[in-house]
């Protein structure tokens, strides 16, 4: 698939909801790297994980002048309970469910699980420079070591 934005391209600008009721999108972060996480679910193994994952090395990703978003479908109020029962401190947000960054990065996918097709996130990170354009994407991530790829990446910026 070419037709999704990759390295070199201008990161889509799309609202994405944040749990305080507010919004962020992309072109907010200009001037400042931004590590961009997609996961798919709030509260499931993997993306829990990820998710603590980023928060330990939070503060190695400010320290590099690296803003951090995690971003799934899931509504505002469920990533509320997320980051509270986890203690998580990279900020979440919440991205429509029609016609939203996923979709526009060509990240919302067909998925098959036990026979069952649906609509799912692919677990992608994208690393984007100060002038908003894609640095490196991580496609299909697997978590285990994957924060520290990203944060090393980060810090070469």
């Amino acid at each position: 698939m070419t037709d999704r934005p990759d390295t070199g391209d201008l990161v889509p600008d799309v609202t994405l909801e944040t749990p305080d009721g507010g919004t962020v999108k992309p072109s907010d972060f200009r001037g400042k790297p931004l590590v961009l996480f997609f996961y798919p679910k709030d509260d499931t193994p993997g993306c829990t994980t990820e998710n603590k994952d980023f928060t330990e090395a939070a503060a190695d990703f400010e320290q590099a002048g690296v803003a951090l978003l995690g971003v799934s479908k899931d509504p505002p109020a469920k990533h509320q309970k997320f980051i509270a029962k986890h203690s998580l401190a990279a900020p979440l947000a919440s991205d429509p469910v029609e016609n939203g960054l996923a979709d526009a990065l060509g990240i919302w996918v067909e998925k098959n699980m036990y026979g069952r097709t649906y609509m799912g996130m692919e677990r992608t990170t994208y690393l984007v420079d100060a002038e908003g354009k894609i640095a490196r994407v991580w496609r299909k991530v697997k978590v285990k070591g994957h924060v520290a790829a990203v944060l090393e990446a980060a810090q070469a910026l």
